[in-house]
């Protein structure tokens, strides 16, 4: 059955499937809330991610964007593309990664008013493309 993206059930189905797979682990620990944000879109989330997991995933609304480490901010379009590759090549390529899509930018798209907190998207940004490679298992209908 197609979960929607986006949708609290779609983020979700990403934080049950790393959760349960032991590769995931195997990236070191992770600390960060990370807000998920459509620049065109009213949709807000926030995932939390603790230790070896991703513990929490929520709606957010923009205070907790704001109180979030940070957020990735695009348009649909991207986040639909940058999705739709990862399902098409089981990982995202070259030119879909948060890394390059953050560096295509001219002001990146990891978005937060503290730097020190920004940073941890670079420290841990194998983790978070790691989740969202996961959604190349998943069958996503797009909202």
């Amino acid at each position: 059955m197609a979960t929607v993206f986006p949708s609290v059930e779609w983020f979700q189905e990403i934080q049950k499937r790393v959760n349960e797979d032991p590769a995931f682990k195997k990236l070191g620990t992770a600390d960060a809330a990370v807000g998920i944000k459509f620049s065109d879109r009213p949709e807000k989330y926030l995932l939390t991610f603790e230790a070896f997991e991703v513990v929490n995933v929520a709606e957010a609304g923009d205070a907790d964007l704001e109180a979030a480490d940070f957020y990735l901010e695009l348009p649909y379009d991207t986040w639909k593309e940058m999705i739709a590759n990862i399902k098409m090549n089981g990982h995202a390529d070259l030119h879909h990664t948060l890394n390059t899509i953050d560096l295509e930018l001219p002001e990146g798209f990891a978005r937060s008013k503290d730097e020190y907190r920004r940073d941890l998207f670079y420290r841990f940004n194998q983790t978070f493309q790691d989740f969202f490679n996961k959604s190349a298992e998943l069958d996503t209908q797009f909202a």
